[in-house]
């Protein structure tokens, strides 16, 4: 690479949405546990002339849902549009979605990279399910065979309209993502907050979840003027449905290196639509990318406005439970829980709720809950969670904790060789950074090479980091 680049990426997120049915139809909403093809399916989702959408109330309520969690604003009269396009698994030849009224827009999600801007939230119907396969004799029915449609070994393209229909949320960022672990931890973060809201199930291998990334390399410094550029590139390469954040992250940094080798040549990549070859690690050309106007978008003339009254809004609100990162930064400041592990043990909100009687138990137990947490995490004490009684929990951890005795001066000593040998650690416990006392513990353990009551170490480092301010000041 000769040249220093920015990366600029903006991603498109879509989650099929968990409904009893589909988008603008009735018929049965669970496309990956159809005992076969073609079955749950009527002249709507199949794109029929003369049959007419009737939009899915629980798909647009689940949509806001999600909007607000992201802290969107909502626009309170929006509308559904015909995007158009001739593929084979659309039989409609336009797919029935939202462009310039989404229902919710303007929201965020914090990175440790940095912020991410949602630009919209939109609700739209998936498309039908294509599948590539070979032709043997055991695929007909040996009572009816179809010569005159294939012969064994003939490579034929199969459509399975059981997915068509199916209600799509996609969530679209500005480009505001600048490497390809942040748009792997955005990515991780998003899915954790849709299953956290009981909205989808996010099966990536199944494609309840599709990733897709808009990349571009911009020069760091304008070649005429040397001053920062801040200016968009003039292309875009849409990295398209890939199925699992450790292949976006390898497809992102591919394409980086791809696209810096063009620019480097004194070239501009191609806009196109790429995909991600998993055995090979590259990307691939799949078509030359379409913009907005390519698709011919107009408003569907056989859906009228959707009004979002302040009624229905107020009881979505309601109904919403209390926000992941608002749940995970309480258990922080009130048990030490670190917010990694906690998502690592909770997806939806029953699962907060029983954990946090768990927590409870074990402050009532007299155990270290972060302790504990991390021992759960890292599997180095073994229950059964959200099955075993709290009790059953706490007896496991005692037994398996049985702490050691140790003296007042010896663990004082201790305390005071580890407070002292990390002071901007300390800096931070003073500052409030009230976790890192999960740090001292830890160190304290290790060095004594004993189990100890974690409470009563805690209680030491707080009197020596005490004594130690006092002296300073």
């Amino acid at each position: 690479m000769k040249e220093s680049y920015t990366t600029i990426i903006g991603m498109e997120i879509h989650a099929e949405v968990k409904t009893s049915s589909k988008m603008f139809c009735g018929c049965k909403n669970d496309p990956f546990h159809a005992p076969k093809p073609n079955i749950y399916t009527c002249p709507v989702c199949l794109g029929l002339p003369g049959a007419l959408p009737v939009p899915n109330k629980k798909a647009i309520e689940a949509t806001i849902t999600l909007g607000l969690a992201l802290g969107c604003k909502i626009n309170m009269l929006s509308k559904f549009d015909r995007k158009h396009y001739f593929y084979p698994d659309l039989p409609k030849g336009y797919q029935i979605s939202q462009y310039d009224i989404p229902f919710c827009y303007d929201g965020i999600v914090q990175t440790s990279e940095g912020t991410v801007r949602i630009r919209r939230v939109h609700l739209e119907e998936d498309t039908a399910k294509l599948m590539h396969s070979t032709i043997n004799n055991e695929a007909f029915d040996s009572a009816q065979p179809r010569p005159e449609l294939t012969s064994k070994g003939e490579h034929v393209t199969l459509i399975d309209f059981n997915r068509s229909g199916v209600p799509l949320i996609e969530v679209v960022t500005e480009p505001d993502i600048h490497s390809a672990s942040q748009a792997k931890e955005y990515a991780k973060k998003l899915r954790q907050i849709i299953r956290y809201l009981g909205i989808a199930e996010c099966d990536m291998e199944q494609g309840g979840m599709r990733l897709e990334a808009n990349i571009s390399l911009r020069g760091i410094r304008n070649q005429e003027s040397g001053i920062r550029n801040q200016e968009l590139p003039p292309y875009k390469v849409e990295l398209k449905n890939i199925n699992s954040f450790r292949f976006l992250e390898k497809g992102i940094a591919y394409e980086v290196a791809r696209q810096a080798e063009i620019l480097d040549a004194g070239k501009t990549p191609i806009q196109e639509t790429r995909g991600y070859d998993a055995e090979k690690q590259i990307t691939f050309t799949q078509r030359v990318k379409e913009t907005a106007e390519d698709y011919r978008y107009f408003p569907e003339p056989d859906i009228p406005p959707i009004r979002v009254g302040h009624t229905w809004l107020s009881a979505i609100q309601r109904a919403m439970p209390e926000p992941m990162d608002g749940v995970f930064s309480r258990w922080q400041k009130q048990y030490g829980v670190l917010p990694e592990y906690a998502g690592q043990l909770c997806e939806k909100p029953e699962q907060a709720t029983w954990l946090e009687g768990l927590f409870q138990a074990f402050d009532a137990a007299g155990l270290a809950v972060g302790m504990c947490v991390n021992f759960l995490v890292h599997k180095r004490i073994q229950v059964n969670l959200f099955s075993d009684s709290y009790e059953t929990i706490c007896n496991t951890f005692q037994q398996a904790t049985q702490l050691d005795d140790v003296s007042d001066d010896e663990l004082n000593r201790v305390v005071s060789e580890v407070v002292l040998q990390n002071p901007k650690i300390a800096a931070q416990y003073t500052s409030g950074k009230t976790q890192v006392m999960n740090f001292f513990i830890g160190q304290v353990m290790k060095r004594m090479q004993k189990k100890l009551d974690a409470k009563k170490v805690e209680r030491a480092v707080k009197k020596i980091i005490a004594q130690q301010n006092h002296e300073l000041s």
